[in-house]
């Protein structure tokens, strides 16, 4: 659950900022400086790490394609232009991409109780960002930047799921910090292609210090570190349950940080949330241990 909640900083602090960082100067410095972190131990594992990436290039430039420089791009593309509320809204469907990828990709089953759990929890994500008035759904329009958290979306799910073929001899930290170093060329090329320059680039981290600082070791490090543990401990299909916490956490955060007051529909989505959860990952094991 940390690296949903990080992920949930990682949207307010993104929205936040999007008038004075432009997404492809964000993306860049982030994972730059998140490489920057991660470079001693490229550097001690350097023969593991660029042995692996030499025998399983392909897999591993997917990997940063989808999980580093796109995802992320298509994120901050996004919500440069799109609300707060769509953009939670489309979170939401990503549980569901992930199941239906890992079916389609893998075939996979899913069970009658994980559909019930995924839909509850849906319906609280969606309960929550209507604050319980289902009339407003009408009044929510779509615009280029819900495109790009689709996008996103779609992104983050094959990623997920395609970390079944991630090589056995990369672990934790080792594997992150060579999805991180392709990445980080790839989005190197972008950054330069795009315009921008080094010297505009200082200014910018200057200036903005707080945020990289933060998306480096909380959203970057730390959550893609619990987000692999996960999938490595539950599989993709249980570990995307999670990110319908999301809200939930950017509900919490905006009370602390913005004054925004909890109302009874916050709870009632959170209840929601949690069961659909329990339903979809718990119930089984807990009858099981009954019996």
């Amino acid at each position: 659950m940390s690296c949903v909640l990080f992920w949930s900083g990682n949207f307010v602090i993104a929205r936040f900022i999007h008038d004075d960082i432009a997404p492809i100067e964000l993306v860049f410095f982030r994972w730059f400086s998140t490489l920057v972190v991660l470079s001693p131990l490229l550097f001690i594992h350097r023969k593991k790490i660029f042995t692996a990436i030499k025998n399983h290039f392909l897999i591993m430039m997917t990997f940063s394609l989808l999980g580093i420089s796109g995802y992320n791009s298509f994120v901050y593309l996004g919500l440069q232009t799109t609300t707060a509320t769509n953009a939670l809204l489309i979170n939401s469907s990503v549980p569901i991409m992930i199941i239906f990828l890992a079916a389609l990709i893998f075939k996979q089953k899913i069970s009658l109780m994980q559909m019930i759990g995924i839909g509850l929890s849906t319906l609280g994500v969606v309960f929550l960002v209507l604050q319980g008035d289902f009339t407003k759904i009408d009044s929510i329009g779509f615009n280029p930047g819900d495109i790009w958290i689709i996008i996103a979306g779609l992104s983050w799910a094959l990623y997920s799921v395609l970390m079944k073929y991630k090589p056995k001899d990369l672990h934790g930290l080792e594997f992150l910090t060579a999805v991180v170093f392709l990445g980080s060329i790839v989005l190197l090329g972008i950054y330069l292609f795009s315009g921008y320059g080094f010297t505009s680039g200082v200014a910018v981290v200057s200036n903005n210090y707080w945020v990289i600082l933060y998306l480096v070791i909380f959203p970057s490090i730390l959550s893609y570190v619990f987000w692999h543990k996960g999938i490595d401990e539950i599989g993709a299909n249980k570990t995307g349950q999670f990110t319908h916490l999301m809200p939930v956490f950017g509900s919490v955060l905006a009370f602390v940080f913005l004054n925004e007051s909890l109302e009874l529909f916050h709870f009632m989505g959170i209840s929601l949330i949690g069961f659909g959860i329990y339903l979809s990952l718990f119930l089984k094991k807990t009858l099981k241990t009954i019996e």
